[in-house]
């Protein structure tokens, strides 16, 4: 059965107190199961946004420990702060990941609201997906009052708390929870001090937009419909809430935003919209952040939407469209942007499954050289098949970048794009083919010293064969799928490069003949003689498949080059 995986981002209305954030974080990390991804915490906001991963009943065993040490150490009739906020726990969002539905995650959110009302007294409102009330969907309309109007306004019928009693804790305030998709919660940066400039900007920008008047846009008479409502001018930016403020720790005024559905806007189409609407009111944008933890797929689109824009291929490594993406949004004008601290999926990721393709050209060379029989044959079959179709991808970018060649930059950037694909499988078969090598030794290694003992023992070697069977298999695919594009830059790709369409086809085939010699001499352990058939024949396919390929190649190469 998969993991039920949720993230939840709770925002503490502490940002200055570092002894506090800390004690809060580390209730959280004393979950077991629990991996705390970030902890922004802002000064001029007074608020800590931080973001931790892991199975739905754990995530909310985390949540409910940082909410309850927030209410100990938080005081909120002290607190103050540029965001709008109306309890030491402000809000509490649970979001989907992977294995589990936002109708499953909803009811992990009211069944950790429930707990918050009942033990620790805390009024609670429940949310966007989660939310009991139409009205109550938007954040911004359940926090309207702030902390400070909260004590009148929860003894209004119609503000009840969802759970928790209707009794104002003037400690601790209330607390949003729910749950809902991804959001982005942005922020860019202006060349002003003007909170009213700021504000403008952002009501040209958020879906929202600002309210119709007569004559002056700011002080003129409101237009209402006829029952008497306020009429809107609508922003343009959907799926967007925004406001200006001043931010006084960096001396500048931002426009804040919440991009509540990226893949209706995405943060470089609200950076780029954000500079023209600056731009017609005499404003600069020098740079924007990003306030807590992004999506890969953010910072990727980013990059190659920028990378597009100057006339140059996307096929280039994931590493630097992501450079790409921080210096075009400017991300690093106010701190540094740590790809690896910020990047949900760098963040979780486990590091020390990938130590072989983390080492450079000498310690790879060195560390295959020593007494250790891992790394070996497979890996470094791996590893060659990663460098022939990196250099397809060079011969694309390369013609890509050809002056003449401006109608085929589509073309050699798909190319490209999709070599960089197949390069870092076979980059990531370089560290499994050796993990696949150990877990046979670790088998090998079990105790046999009565019949049930040696029936484990057997049935894991055996499995563990065959997954050392399956990765060279895997890599000989690979490879030979490498081999069509190697072959589309022999014959379209810059002429002056063909030689290297030529070395790629080379590496390509001896990943494929090597890997076979993995895939052979595994075989051998292997009692299924059905499994083994099977997978041999699988192999003899790729292996005549991959060297009618090479031939092909190389007689276009050939040719080309005399």
């Amino acid at each position: 059965m998969n993991k039920q995986i949720i993230e939840c981002v709770p925002n503490f209305s502490e940002g200055r107190d570092l002894t506090i954030i800390k004690q809060i974080t580390d209730e959280i990390e004393g979950v077991e199961g629990v991996t705390l991804l970030d902890v922004d915490p802002g000064k001029a906001t007074n608020r800590t946004v931080v973001t931790f991963v892991g199975e739905a009943e754990v995530v909310i065993e985390a949540a409910y420990r940082g909410i309850k040490k927030a209410a100990e150490l938080i005081d909120m009739s002290r607190h103050q702060g540029e965001h709008p906020r109306m309890g030491a726990t402000d809000v509490c969002p649970l979001i989907p990941i992977s294995g589990i539905s936002m109708l499953e995650t909803v009811a992990y959110a009211k069944k950790l609201a429930e707990r918050v009302g009942n033990e620790l007294e805390i009024p609670v409102y429940l949310y966007e997906e989660a939310a009991t009330k139409p009205e109550r969907k938007n954040l911004a309309t359940i926090r309207s009052g702030e902390y400070e109007g909260f004590s009148q306004k929860i003894i209004k019928p119609e503000w009840i708390p969802d759970f928790g009693k209707a009794v104002f804790n003037s400690k601790s305030g209330a607390t949003v929870i729910g749950a809902r998709d991804f959001l982005i919660a942005y922020n860019v940066n202006l060349n002003t001090k003007s909170t009213r400039k700021a504000n403008a900007i952002a009501f040209d920008v958020r879906e929202q937009g600002r309210i119709k008047r007569k004559g002056d846009p700011i002080s003129g008479e409101i237009e209402r419909d006829d029952q008497g409502n306020p009429l809107r001018i609508p922003g343009s930016l959907k799926a967007v809430k925004a406001i200006g403020w001043f931010i006084d720790e960096y001396d500048i005024a931002q426009i804040s935003m919440n991009l509540t559905d990226y893949k209706v806007t995405s943060v470089h189409q609200a950076f780029e919209e954000v500079e023209n609407k600056a731009r017609e009111r005499g404003v600069r944008v020098t740079g924007s952040e990003i306030v807590g933890m992004v999506p890969l797929k953010v910072m990727l689109e980013a990059g190659k939407h920028f990378l597009s824009k100057q006339g140059r291929s996307v096929g280039v490594p994931e590493e630097e469209i992501i450079h790409i993406a921080i210096k075009s949004l400017g991300l690093n004008e106010l701190s540094p942007f740590i790809p690896e601290k910020r990047i949900i999926e760098y963040a979780i990721r486990k590091e020390q499954t990938k130590k072989l393709i983390k080492m450079n050209l000498r310690e790879f060379a060195n560390e295959t050289s020593s007494e250790s029989p891992a790394p070996g044959g497979g890996s470094v079959a791996s590893y060659v098949g990663a460098l022939g179709i990196a250099l397809a991808a060079m011969v694309a970018n390369i013609s890509a970048g050809k002056r003449g060649w401006e109608e085929q930059i589509e073309m050699m950037s798909e190319t490209a794009a999709q070599a960089q694909v197949y390069k870092d499988q076979l980059l990531d078969f370089v560290d499994e083919d050796t993990n696949a090598f150990n877990q046979v030794m670790t088998a090998f290694s079990l105790p046999k010293n009565n019949d049930a003992e040696k029936m484990f023992r057997n049935e894991a070697i055996q499995n563990a064969t065959k997954y050392a069977m399956e990765v060279p298999l895997k890599v000989m695919e690979t490879a030979l799928a490498s081999m069509e594009l190697i072959s589309a830059m022999a014959e379209n790709g810059n002429p002056n490069s063909v030689s290297d369409a030529g070395v790629g086809a080379l590496c390509a085939r001896t990943a494929v003949r090597s890997a076979w010699l993995n895939v052979k001499i595994n075989a051998a352990g292997i009692t299924d003689q059905d499994y083994v058939n099977n997978a041999l024949a699988r192999g003899t396919k790729i292996l005549q498949k991959a060297e009618d390929y090479e031939q092909q190649i190389l007689a276009v190469v050939m040719k080309k080059i005399g």
